[in-house]
């Protein structure tokens, strides 16, 4: 009853063998058998031949069923978690039962969609426990229906044979006809000549470098200086080592060298980084070797805590042409944060901790001074990981890093993201990946999350300084590395230019932050209580009952069990549930069904009061007044700006409550206004620029409404005789169509047939032919060299834009048109930031402040008396 194997995953299973077998684990193969079931059989016959103790290591909750007082499971460690043993008591702790042979009957019961065990409708994990205590089995339930009531009698009674279906489906049967060799199960070792030729054929270099050792080392790519100079100090309690899958110490054999992780314009197919779950586990079954941590590396760090000492440190500094540079502080929140710490670094492997007195900011602010020299030098090259949060904390001591003069910036987070937008950027991460080394765990120091967590401010100056010390040594090799990979690939300007400018551009924006008028939101929130109430009783009315409208699962039960809605094409989760998101509730509206639009009313009106409306106040600091969001720098991968705490950027403005949302920002005072200023149509002029399109760029030339221009070319009819309806389908078409939308797609937003989607699309190339050309060349590049650009050089990869499965090429393919438009359009949206910043900083008469950016708007403080220039000069800078 499964699914086909997926074309990519059957392309990869004979490399996916050549592999076991390379590190030479026996493998068991029986044509038209379960893999459940013969590993069932093999721990059987394992057990009948004397065998004390046998071990089935598998994160599957499925094999508890098997576990007796000689056969346990061995979960390995993973995501984290310590390798697990699960003998008959933990089995039986687990699932909360009495018997082992019960773990089939609560696995029957709630079913398992993936393995396609259908289980009794309505009976979840928990509920199929308590029914097994009460009753014993399925056949004890079904025996005693009676006992239940309402909804569950009834499905229970009515999916009673399936219920013992799903438990026959559940059991592991292990009577497979295989014979039992323990000699030729034995493992051998892996076979390295083997394995070095299909990881040179796979290119998994990173792999490679893990199993084999240094021998890989010298074809990787340039790498960068070790740690180095002396090792840490004698009698320090270093980081516990990290343990292998079976939870004993792992040993090291890495080269002489540090290997980075794969180039980004690799093969897809040897993407061995090590980011998918899958990959986790996999790598847990290699001899797979750790990273290495301050206790294994010569490096010289230094806690500088006297006068003396300081002025020796700002002279050596004041020599170097850049350092790293960061902050340690009681808080994650910049903006409240109580500086605790710096740290400095200019070589590899020795680095510097100067303390200051967080319970003391009269001495905090001198001991800082001592250093404002080499801090606001602009000459000089400040490196930091994410150093916007530094520049912050800095600001409120007193210092702007690198200077108002514009200072350069070399942050390793930014220039991460540009190399590989998709992955993670923190600083742990990218030590792990680029330099196999495991920095101190701030948890070493101030302990797990929690109410018995402490601060930095805690900490004795010797407890922090390894840990500070080693954050700027990190960060600096780390630059040593990024910098020749940004520079071939033609991307340092873009760090250096564009990304480390805008930095402290979103620092005064965030500092700044914005009023918001509460009255005003408690009166939305008024509102809005009235109008979910009276959707919540229509939708009551229609579905004859009362549930849950925050339960995926009720709504479900509803829509499909109850009503019967969407027929026999019903979609199922993961876990079995019937799915109710809203690409499924916009499908069921399209079909005439009104419960399932108040649905959709009811979680979009529920969402801007709980995420918006009544969060919003709550986020007002008292110190000001305002809220203050977080500018996320490095998260968009098409190189849009995102906001947190709170997401600004997603407020609706398309709806009447996301416009009143939007009107509760309001000026700090009377004496000023908020002024808007945005690029019009701005994806769609690239598009005209990139493709060439002449028929586009003259109704941009000649200032016409696009969308109506658009709408006279496809529908064949005059301007003046346009309707809104044609300009509703042409404005939907160039959105769509210019990023790949399929008839299917444009016949479900504009909710006509899907031939009418079809001659529109093909109405609409043969009046734009240049689009569709600069479309298809996009798509083709992308293919050939598994990126697109923007015109600053920022990189999307998209490599699975090759893949044999056609969901997944047309997602990328999809990608392949977007992201050089969107990109681009960032990038000029940052460069007028940097502009407009620069300008108000340099015009110290002005008291104008930037202080919000959503995607292509920009939006300013202003002074009355400062409109007239403030508004020309912008429009001035946004267009040059």
């Amino acid at each position: 009853t499964r699914q086909a194997m997926p074309e990519d995953l059957a392309a990869a299973l004979p490399y996916a063998k050549r592999v076991v077998a390379g590190f030479g684990i026996p493998v068991l193969l029986l044509d038209g058998f379960e893999a459940d079931d013969i590993i069932g059989t093999l721990v059987r016959r394992a057990e009948e031949h004397g065998f004390e103790e046998v071990y089935m290591m598998t994160p599957d909750k499925d094999y508890c069923q098997l576990v007796t007082e000689r056969v346990k499971v061995w979960r390995p460690a993973f995501m984290g978690n310590a390798p697990e043993i699960l003998d008959i008591a933990k089995v039986l702790a687990k699932f909360e039962i009495e018997r082992v042979e019960q773990v089939i009957d609560i696995l029957g019961l709630q079913g398992d969609a993936v393995d396609n065990i259908p289980g009794i409708p309505g009976i979840g994990e928990k509920t199929a426990r308590t029914l097994i205590r009460q009753f014993g089995s399925v056949e004890g339930l079904i025996a005693n229906v009676d006992q239940l009531k309402g909804k569950q009698q009834e499905n229970v009674r009515n999916f009673a044979q399936q219920g013992l279906l799903s438990k026959e489906l559940a059991t592991i049967h292990c009577n497979v006809p295989l014979p039992f060799e323990p000699e030729s199960l034995q493992y051998t070792g892996p076979q390295e000549a083997v394995l070095r030729e299909l990881f040179e054929e796979l290119e998994f270099r990173q792999l490679a470098q893990r199993v084999l050792g240094g021998g890989e080392a010298a074809g990787a790519r340039a790498v960068v200086n070790k740690l180095k100079t002396s090792a840490a100090p004698k009698g320090k309690a270093g980081p516990a080592g990290q343990l292998d899958m079976f939870g004993a110490p792992a040993t090291e054999n890495v080269g002489a060298g540090l290997v980075p992780a794969r180039p980004a314009g690799a093969n897809a197919a040897a993407d061995d980084t090590g980011t998918t779950d899958e990959a986790a586990a996999w790598a847990g079954t290699t001899p797979a070797l750790p990273k290495r941590t301050l206790r294994d590396v010569p490096a010289r760090y230094h806690l500088i805590e006297t006068p003396t000492d300081r002025a020796l440190l700002v002279a050596s500094l004041r020599l170097q042409p850049e350092f790293s540079f960061d902050t340690e502080t009681t808080s994650v929140d910049a903006l409240t944060a109580t500086l605790v710490g710096m740290s400095f670094c200019w070589l590899p492997g020795e680095a510097y901790y100067v303390p200051v007195p967080p319970q003391d900011r009269a001495a905090t602010l001198a001991i800082v001074d001592e250093f404002r020299e080499v801090l606001e030098n602009p000459e000089t090259m400040i490196v930091g990981q994410n150093l916007k949060y530094d520049l912050l904390v800095m600001r409120h001591h007193g210092i702007t890093l690198g200077s108002k003069q514009g200072g350069r910036l070399w942050d390793t987070m930014l220039a991460h993201y540009l190399l590989e937008p998709e992955q993670r950027h923190g600083m742990d991460a990218l030590a792990e990946s680029y330099l196999g080394y495991t920095p101190i765990p701030i948890t070493d120091l101030i302990g797990p999350k929690g109410k018995g967590q402490k601060t930095m401010a805690d900490l004795t100056p010797a407890q922090i300084s390894d840990y500070a010390a080693e954050d700027a040594d990190i960060t600096l090799q780390l630059k040593h590395l990024f910098e020749p990979l940004l520079r071939e690939r033609g991307q340092l300007d873009l760090l250096l230019k564009l990304e480390g400018p805008l930095v402290p551009v979103l620092a005064a924006m965030e500092e700044e932050g914005i009023r918001v008028d509460v009255a005003a939101l408690a009166d939305i929130s008024q509102q809005l209580t009235g109008e979910i109430g009276e959707l919540e009783g229509q939708i009551y009315a229609l579905a004859g009952q009362e549930f849950n409208l925050g339960s995926p699962k009720q709504i479900g039960e509803v829509l499909f069990d109850k009503l019967g809605l969407g027929g026999d094409k019903t979609r199922k989760t993961r876990t079995g549930q019937h799915a109710t998101g809203e690409e499924v509730l916009s499908e069921l509206a399209a079909d005439g069904h009104e419960i399932a639009q108040l649905l959709l009313d009811h979680r979009q009106l529920s969402k801007l009061k709980s995420t918006y409306v009544d969060a919003l106040p709550l986020l007002i600091r008292a110190s000001d007044g305002r809220v203050h969001t977080t500018f996320n720098q490095a998260v968009a991968s098409t190189g849009r700006l995102s906001s947190t705490n709170p997401n600004l950027q997603n407020i609706p403005i398309r709806t009447d409550r996301g416009r009143e949302i939007r009107r509760a920002f309001v000026p700090r005072d009377a004496g000023h206004v908020l002024l808007a200023a945005d690029y019009s149509q701005i994806e769609l002029r690239l598009m005209a620029d990139f493709s060439g399109d002449e028929t586009m760029r003259a109704a941009f030339a000649n200032k016409l409404d696009i969308h109506r221009s658009t709408a006279s070319k496809i529908f064949r009819v005059p301007l003046a005789e346009v309707t809104p309806e044609h300009r509703r389908r042409a404005k939907t078409a160039n959105f769509g169509i210019i990023y790949g939308i399929s008839a299917f797609g444009l016949a479900q937003r504009l909710k006509i047939p899907r031939k009418d989607a079809t001659a529109l699309i093909d109405a609409y190339f043969a009046e734009f032919p240049a689009v569709k050309t600069f479309m298809d060349s996009a798509i083709n590049q992308a293919r050939d060299q598994e990126y697109v650009s923007t015109l600053l050089h920022r990189r999307r990869y998209l490599r699975d834009i090759n893949s044999r499965n056609q969901t997944v090429r047309g997602f990328a393919e999809r990608n392949a048109i977007n992201a050089p438009l969107q990109g681009t359009a960032a990038d000029i949206i940052k460069q007028a930031m940097i502009d407009i910043h620069a300008w108000l900083e340099n015009s110290p008469e002005l008291q104008t402040k930037m202080i919000l950016q959503v995607h292509d708007e920009l939006v300013f403080d202003v002074p009355l008396a400062e409109v007239a220039i403030v508004s020309e000069k912008i429009a001035a800078l946004m267009v040059n």
